[in-house]
């Protein structure tokens, strides 16, 4: 599996783009804009992009998912819980002065333990309630943790706006995201990636 890195957006979100060599069959997880390097590089690679997965419903991860699943086809999946963040998206982008847009459409809802493939790559959906309600982080092969606003390096997903929860994130981290492997690599919706085993050591989650 290959893997490329866009930030975009107006918090300059993580978005990743995930695809099989064999059968140039891809993934997209968030979409925080539509981007001309991301269609570009689709095309140059000859990739389908079949799915956008969204990790959660804030704006910031979600604006560019209309544009950019019309021109490349591809079906929009996230968790029903985060439907009201996503149908109220100018609400909450209102808070930081950001210009109306259309509310992002899911095409289907992913929940705790499904599995997604693409080519010959697993995709295991973990339900990580706290920062929203609907929060989803996506274990790729066992090996590359997705894991959206939920679980940054050294700190997690604030849980002061609308949905969010101190207890189930902190419920989320220790209880399921830690019980991963150690060698686990986390790629995290802002900023740097780390490894399981690096949080469980230095991630402030346990200092509250």
């Amino acid at each position: 599996m290959k893997m490329k890195t866009y930030q975009a957006g107006p918090l300059e979100a993580n978005n990743y783009l995930l695809w099989d060599e064999e059968t140039k069959q891809a993934v997209l997880i968030d979409c925080s804009d539509f981007t001309q390097e991301l269609e570009e590089d689709i095309k140059t690679l000859g990739l389908k992009l079949e799915y956008i997965l969204l990790t959660h419903g804030h704006f910031d991860h979600v604006l560019g998912v209309n544009e950019t699943a019309k021109a490349l086809g591809a079906k929009v999946g996230g968790h029903k819980d985060d439907l009201p963040l996503l149908e109220n998206i100018n609400e909450f982008s209102a808070f930081v002065d950001f210009p109306q847009t259309t509310p992002p459409k899911v095409d289907f809802y992913v929940k705790d333990g499904d599995e997604i493939e693409f080519g010959k790559n697993r995709i295991k959906v973990f339900h990580t309630a706290g920062h929203t309600e609907g929060g989803i982080c996506y274990l790729v092969n066992g090996e590359k943790l997705f894991s959206g606003d939920t679980l940054f390096r050294g700190s997690y997903g604030r849980t002061d706006l609308f949905g969010g929860n101190f207890d189930k994130i902190y419920s989320s981290i220790n209880e399921v995201l830690f019980k991963l492997d150690d060698k686990t690599e986390v790629y995290p919706g802002h900023g740097e990636s780390s490894t399981i085993g690096f949080e469980k050591k230095y991630n402030e989650i346990n200092n509250r």
